[in-house]
């Protein structure tokens, strides 16, 4: 049966499935799209953000979120905190779905790649220099324009009646795009704790070949930054009426 939970678990899935899955392809050994670079990563995840909002809404979530950073946000900014719960368990759990799936789908690639971290980077963000002030601020400022923006595509702020259905979507994957080519050289640009934390919880648990250790010193940067972002954001949005 369709619903809001199983909208925001399936839409997040599938953003782990494809965005994780690029990941893959560019890191791991042996993959035809192997060395792909930083351009047909950040593409192939602006590509993921819009088939987890269509998939979303096909199962029953009109928001689609797939984001807690969002649904904070968006809790904020009316005042209305009741889906908040249920939408971030729903992320949080497909995010550790679509990361399941990525390792069974690239399972023969684990053995041969060497690198651990290689292999941490696909589920999970890693900064290029760890500095964790710089860091911080880095996911809170990214994910203030994710959601600042996303936000100005439906407001009648922007367009009198606000973006079209069909049309959202598509500028919204178009929003993280340009996100991760601006700005995800730092940090990897996780601007969505479920994105992180739920692959990060997959590879702790997974029986992945030689994966070594999940990085739990970090973790905080990219689901505390991001939250902050979307605090700050959804006030920001409720002062201007949007």
């Amino acid at each position: 049966m369709r619903s809001p939970f199983l909208g925001e678990f399936m839409g997040t899935l599938i953003l782990m499935l494809l965005g994780d899955g690029v990941v893959a392809g560019v890191l791991l050994k042996r993959s035809k799209a192997e060395n792909g670079g930083w351009l047909v990563i950040t593409t192939a995840w602006g590509f993921a953000v819009l088939c987890g909002i269509f998939a979303a809404n096909l199962c029953g979530s009109p928001d689609a979120h797939l984001n807690p950073a969002i649904t904070l946000a968006v809790a904020v900014q009316t005042g209305d905190y009741s889906k908040l719960l249920p939408y971030v368990t729903a992320q949080v759990a497909g995010a550790f779905t679509g990361a399941v799936l990525v390792w069974l789908f690239y399972l023969p690639h684990w053995k041969i790649t060497e690198d651990p971290e290689m292999k941490r980077g696909v589920f999970c963000t890693i900064p290029a220099i760890r500095n964790y002030p710089s860091n911080f601020f880095c996911e809170v400022v990214a994910t203030f324009v994710l959601v600042l923006i996303a936000g100005a595509v439906g407001s009648k702020l922007v367009l009198a009646q606000g973006a079209s259905a069909g049309l959202a979507p598509w500028l919204v994957g178009v929003l993280v795009w340009g996100i991760g080519l601006s700005l995800g050289g730092t940090t990897g640009y996780a601007i969505n704790p479920a994105r992180d934390f739920g692959p990060r919880l997959a590879h702790f648990i997974l029986p992945i070949a030689g994966k070594g250790k999940s990085d739990w010193s970090y973790a905080w940067v990219p689901v505390i930054g991001p939250a902050v972002g979307g605090v700050l954001t959804g006030f920001f949005l409720r002062w201007l009426g949007a």
